[in-house]
């Protein structure tokens, strides 16, 4: 009989991650780091007593159904949930954890600089000189815009769209937000933040656009073909929070017609998979397109590590575990 409760892992961790786990668990790990299958998933909810998914592993309630009596606990490496149907992880008395807050400084840097990257085409020019293109420096080539006094409109003003606010704050960019609550006054005045109760009002009069609210059921392409037609044709928009939150078709067509002037994409509505069109409009300078990286920093997923260790420890030591996720939270 096993003495310690056994912890599925699904994919690699970091090193030091690993150890501490394996140190207060039984834990059995995914040394190859290749996304399980459906039926490797089915097998480990069959045997856990706690499931630690990442964002790759789709836990839905045709894949609970299939789960034992045991699995008590699924603490998601990760700051969504959405890859979880928590409602039918409650229903069946597991409970669901995240990861809120250690993703948050290194989303808002890549945030920030997918802004840069996009108005001041970085990586169109870091591809010349590799390229044998440069022919020396000219006054009308390679032109991007100035972001400093530029509007940003943030969409989600969370941890994170709060984070960038700071950093665009001080790159002289005014700042305006929607979000489903309004923040508190004093927020508001340190970011000397606006905030728009209409979405659709806010999009029509942005300079750049960036999106950091989670998806939700209520988030899915909440910037919808609707409403990317409010986007001037000089605007940008930027996405470091979910693929699903933007229709993605609608936005290829408008970036192919030239009715904005450009994305920069982070994460996809289908990914890995990633339009074609997308491809040839990031080879056209059109999009900056980033392989779902936004929090990928040593510091980052060791700190998610960590928090993932004290849920199911807490979890495991019959506490109420500190990032324990609600239906009412999403």
């Amino acid at each position: 009989m096993r003495k310690k409760p056994l912890v599925v892992v699904t994919r690699k961790l970091p090193d030091v991650v690993e150890t501490r786990m394996c140190e207060l668990f039984e834990t059995r790990l995914n040394e190859t780091d290749a996304p399980m299958s459906a039926a490797q998933l089915a097998a480990a909810v069959a045997t856990a007593d706690v499931l630690v998914p990442t964002v790759t592993d789709r836990i839905d309630r045709a894949l609970l159904a299939q789960a034992g009596d045991q699995l008590r606990l699924i603490a998601n490496f990760g700051n969504g949930v959405d890859n979880i149907d928590v409602a039918a992880a409650i229903e069946r008395g597991v409970t669901v954890t995240n990861t809120p807050g250690v993703l948050t400084e290194d989303t808002a840097d890549m945030t920030m600089a997918l802004i840069l990257a996009v108005a001041r085409r970085v990586v169109e020019g870091a591809h010349v000189i590799p390229g044998g293109e440069w022919t020396g420096w000219s006054p009308t080539w390679m032109l991007g815009r100035r972001i400093t006094g530029k509007r940003l409109g943030i969409v989600g003003m969370g941890r994170i769209g709060q984070a960038v606010a700071r950093r665009a704050k001080a790159f002289g960019l005014s700042i305006h937000y929607h979000n489903r609550r309004r923040v508190s006054t004093a927020i508001e005045e340190q970011l000397e933040a606006t905030y728009w109760e209409s979405l659709d009002q806010m999009l029509a009069r942005m300079d750049i656009v960036s999106v950091n609210c989670p998806h939700t059921p209520a988030t899915y392409h909440l910037l919808s073909a609707r409403r990317l037609k409010h986007l001037r044709p000089n605007a940008i928009i930027v996405n470091t929070a979910r693929g699903e939150i933007i229709d993605e078709a609608a936005l290829v067509q408008m970036l192919e017609r030239g009715e904005i002037a450009g994305a920069g994409l982070d994460v996809f509505e289908h990914e890995p998979a990633v339009p074609t069109k997308l491809v040839r409009l990031a080879k056209a300078g059109k999009v900056t397109l980033l392989p779902h990286m936004g929090s990928a920093t040593q510091e980052g997923r060791i700190d998610m590590g960590e928090k993932v260790i004290i849920n199911v420890k807490a979890f495991l030591d019959g506490h109420r575990p500190p990032d324990r996720v609600l239906p009412s939270m999403l």
